[in-house]
Parts: C-alpha cells; sequence; structure tokens
C-alpha cells in the first residue's frame, strides 16, 4: 500500500491509476476528512490521464487517524496538506500537474495552487468552496433559515452562539459518548443542508470510525477558518491568471451558494464558469457529464 512520510508523525495513503505514461492529475478530496474513493476516477479517460488520489491527513487509509482521540490535531491544517500535495508532487518526479476537486477539495487546490502556480497545469472544480468566516457561518447558521426545526436540534447541543467551536470542543471530549453524540448530531445536520438533493443519508451513513474522523476533521478546520486570512483565496485569485480552469457549480446548491463560484469566477482571469440548472452540491448526471469534457478536453 503506498504510504508517504509526511513529518509530525503523520503518513498519507496515496495510489495511482491510469496509464503510467498519462498526464498527471491529482484528485483532492472534500470534507475535510471525507478520504478519497474511486468514485473520483470516473470522469478521467485512464489511457489518456495518470490520476493520483490521497488521502488528507488524519483520514481514510492516512495515519494516525483523528477518529483515535490521541492523535495530535495540532499538525493538521490547511497549509500542512498543502506541503503535503507538494511532497507527493516531488515523490512522484511529476513537474506539473491537473488539479480536481470540489467542495473543500476546491478551497484546498486553491491553496495549493496559489502558493505552486508552476506546479498546475489546469483545474477542474466541481463545487466551489473558499472556506471564508462568511461562507462557514452560512452553512452552520444562515442556512438554518430554510431548515428552522433541523436548525434548532443542532444548536440545541452546545451553549452559546459558537456553534462550530462548541462542536469542536466536544469532539475533544474525553468521553466516547459524548464524542459520538456529537458527530451524530453534526452528521444529522449535515444531511439536513442535502435533504433537498438526496433521500439518503450521505454524512450519517458512513461508519463510525469514518463519522468520528471526519466530524473531528470538519470541526477542527471550521472552528480556525481553515487557518486562512478571511478572503484571501479570492483576493489572490490572480495568481491563477493562464491556469486553464473551469468551474462547475450547481444553481441550488444550498451548502455553498452560487455567489461564492461567481465571485471566484469574475476575480480569476480567464476561469470558466458552468452553471448547473437544477442541480445542488451534489454532483448531478449534467454536473459529471460537464466535468468529464473539461477532463477531455485538458487531456493529452
Amino acid at each position: 500500500m503506498p504510504e508517504l512520510d509526511v513529518g509530525d508523525g503523520n503518513v498519507i495513503h496515496w495510489e495511482e491509476h491510469g496509464n503510467p505514461d498519462g498526464k498527471p492529475a491529482l484528485v483532492v478530496h472534500g470534507g475535510p476528512g471525507s478520504g478519497s474513493n474511486h468514485s473520483w476516477l470516473k470522469p478521467f479517460d485512464l489511457d489518456r490521464y495518470r490520476v493520483v488520489l490521497f488521502d488528507q491527513r488524519g483520514c481514510g487509509r492516512s495515519r494516525p487517524h483523528a477518529a483515535d482521540p490521541a492523535t495530535d490535531m495540532r499538525h493538521n491544517t490547511t497549509w500542512h496538506l498543502v506541503a503535503d500535495m507538494e511532497r507527493l508532487r516531488e515523490h512522484l518526479r511529476v513537474p506539473g500537474w491537473l488539479l480536481y476537486g470540489g467542495s473543500w477539495g476546491s478551497t484546498l487546490l486553491l491553496a495549493y495552487a496559489q502558493q505552486h502556480p508552476h506546479r498546475v497545469t489546469e483545474i477542474v472544480i466541481a463545487a466551489v468552496t473558499m472556506t471564508r468566516r462568511s461562507d462557514i457561518d452560512w452553512l452552520y447558521r444562515g442556512v438554518g433559515r430554510y431548515f428552522p426545526a433541523q436548525w434548532e436540534r443542532f444548536r440545541a447541543l452546545v451553549p452559546g452562539d459558537d456553534v462550530v467551536g462548541g462542536y469542536a470542543r466536544l469532539m475533544e471530549s474525553p468521553s466516547a459518548e459524548v464524542r459520538e453524540k456529537a458527530a451524530a448530531e453534526w452528521c444529522r445536520w449535515e444531511d439536513a443542508v442535502l435533504s433537498g438533493e438526496t433521500d439518503s443519508p450521505v454524512y450519517g451513513a458512513r461508519l463510525p470510525r469514518a463519522r468520528l474522523g471526519l466530524v473531528r476533521i470538519c470541526t477542527h478546520y471550521f472552528a480556525h477558518a481553515a487557518w486562512l486570512e478571511e478572503g484571501v483565496l479570492l483576493h489572490h485569485a490572480p495568481r491563477l491568471a493562464g491556469i486553464p480552469a473551469v468551474l462547475i457549480h450547481g444553481r441550488l446548491d444550498l451548502g455553498g451558494p452560487l455567489a461564492v463560484a461567481w465571485e471566484l469566477h469574475q476575480a480569476w482571469p480567464g476561469s470558466e464558469l458552468i452553471v448547473v440548472e437544477g442541480a445542488g452540491h451534489l454532483a448531478t448526471a449534467a454536473t459529471r457529464e460537464h466535468v468529464a469534457q473539461a477532463l477531455t478536453r485538458f487531456a493529452p
């Protein structure tokens, strides 16, 4: 099983698929803390691409796992992950690669691309996020106007107005029962936001260990605004001028409103924005088709 020691006691899992001589592409998964899976390979022509999947720190098959309360989270930040991505590129001896991701993955790949623009050949994003404080507040407070009963249940578990910070503290509790209850309620809220798109739970359906790790990482990141200066990814978008980019976003995305993608597109010279009618945060058939078309266009 391919692994890479990235320091601070962390070892990340990675794997390659497709043509070893094909165009390099890195898939940046969401969450944060969701882990990679092979469904991300579907839009790629594996005869033409060399696709790299990896699990970010603390999740998937990377070690140590965030579900273990003994795992130290101090060395799990956006900038640690950016450094891990660059270390992986160097390890694989890839001069440059296409970046593909969505949701939290788009925030992370944007942070990487703005730090290492000469290592990025193209970018494809499905479901744009920038993880600003305003975006976090919308997802864990503002969108509650559409789900008032679910919002009241979600916030009832923590005192005060700092809901995300409150959940982050619960996920560090020495009590397994407290951590499990917090993770279940967090996932219940996330699934409520997605309830207009699917009848099946997306977050709550995860196995207990994966769910605990996901929620611990999510709350850790969002309580710290992902260690990003407010609006920095938007402010530095001009650094990406000249990198071909396709941004794909559902018009009905409640978790990450279309305005987020629109703002980034306006600030990013040469970027292309595709609005998918009738789609939300989860990929629809139309979303997947737009992603596949973009990847085909960028294939050698």
